[in-house]
């Protein structure tokens, strides 16, 4: 789908990585610019699968990695070279460093008109924050997302994905490049991009934010329908598991309660105050069963009623299963390891894998001899650590 487009990702850790990847599995070539004087922190995480972790090889499948000393003047013309090449550059520095390294948006856009230059950060380009450092946790909390993904009077609760992160920042950002590449189709212009996480994560209160700006009160913990307000809930199971109930439409919630033996609820299902009424009684009745009783129960019914499945669980599933949602990605020396496939399906494209994340710089050799250096350039090069040592 992306054959065409080459894109130079200078981002570490997650969400430029991860939104890179998306590219790279519809299509793009994506050639990654590493640091070969700084690790990525996101491979030396747990558990690793030979030299880095599984984490780093997903989000960095499929992709050809470079590693440059940014600091050294010969790095930045490798880099100017390159972007003379590529459609995208993406990147994740705080604002202004790039410009400080001389390969700022003004400085790339004089060597290619056409680039579009998409730059991922905390709190954006511009604003009193734009120099702040940050982390998920803290762009859900400045959002406005933290105060009532809670239970009322319970500290918020750190998320088991990076909302901020991934749904801010990659998602996003992919929806910019793309956005911006079509622009540039029609026009032939190039453009900037400015992802701010922030600002992506607060867009993503499009429940509750409407809620707050149309009766200008801040949307609480357990308040409205979707968090926790209402029986829209998790039930613990006689063994302490839980049982997920989405049932909020009528005829899914009327054929729960005469399931469950409680017709008497039926007729409370949109009453406020009867909210914790219902919800005792789901509570009480689903503490009755085992889990496993439950699944059984309702595995065959269209109830909206689900198990919270762990990670392992999940990847088990049936639905996930025939959706192809786990797949083997090959691997240069041990052949192949499981990863998550790309969500995303086509009639008239199927997505290719072409190997997990590699060594540090595996392709610098390959890249810099398409730029028409020599042997013994190359070799200059790494001895004057420009270029890592280890390729």
């Amino acid at each position: 789908m992306l054959s065409d487009i080459k894109i130079l990702d200078l981002s570490t850790l997650l969400p430029g990585p991860y939104a890179s990847m998306m590219l790279a599995d519809l299509g793009a070539e994506v050639l990654r610019v590493e640091s070969s004087t700084r690790t990525d922190l996101l491979r030396e995480m747990m558990p690793k699968v030979g030299e880095s972790s599984a984490a780093h090889q997903y989000l960095n499948r499929s992709k050809k990695s470079i590693a440059l000393d940014l600091k050294k003047p010969e790095a930045i013309e490798i880099i100017k070279a390159l972007v003379k090449k590529y459609d995208v550059v993406l990147e994740q520095f705080r604002p202004g460093v790039m410009n400080r390294l001389g390969i700022g948006y003004e400085k790339i856009k004089a060597i290619n008109p056409s680039i579009i230059y998409c730059a991922i950060t905390g709190y954006g380009q511009t604003g009193p924050y734009k120099n702040r450092a940050g982390h998920d946790l803290n762009y859900l909390s400045i959002s406005g997302i933290s105060s009532y993904s809670k239970r009322k009077k319970q500290a918020p609760v750190p998320q088991g994905i990076q909302i901020a992160d991934v749904a801010g920042g990659s998602l996003h950002s992919v929806i910019g490049i793309l956005a911006a590449l079509h622009h540039r189709q029609k026009t032939g212009q190039g453009q900037f991009i400015d992802i701010s996480m922030t600002d992506c994560a607060f867009a993503l209160n499009a429940m509750g934010m409407p809620e707050t700006l149309a009766s200008n009160n801040a949307t609480n913990a357990e308040s409205h329908l979707l968090n926790g307000g209402s029986f829209y809930d998790y039930y613990p199971t006689s063994d302490g598991r839980y049982i997920s109930i989405g049932s909020i439409e009528p005829k899914f919630f009327n054929g729960l309660c005469k399931l469950l033996n409680l017709e008497s609820l039926i007729p409370l299902a949109n009453k406020a105050s009867a909210q914790k009424q219902i919800k005792d009684s789901f509570t009480q009745t689903f503490k009755q069963k085992s889990f496993t009783q439950w699944q059984s129960i309702f595995a065959d019914l269209d109830l909206c009623v689900e198990p919270v499945l762990d990670l392992k669980e999940a990847s088990n599933h049936p639905q996930l299963i025939a959706r192809n949602m786990i797949i083997d990605v090959p691997q240069k020396q041990n052949g192949l390891q499981k990863q998550l496939s790309n969500p995303i399906k086509f009639s008239n494209y199927q997505v290719k894998y072409q190997q997990t994340g590699g060594e540090v710089g595996a392709d610098s050799n390959e890249i810099l001899s398409q730029l028409g250096f020599n042997a013994t350039s190359i070799a200059m090069l790494k001895k004057n650590g420009v270029v890592n040592n280890t390729n």
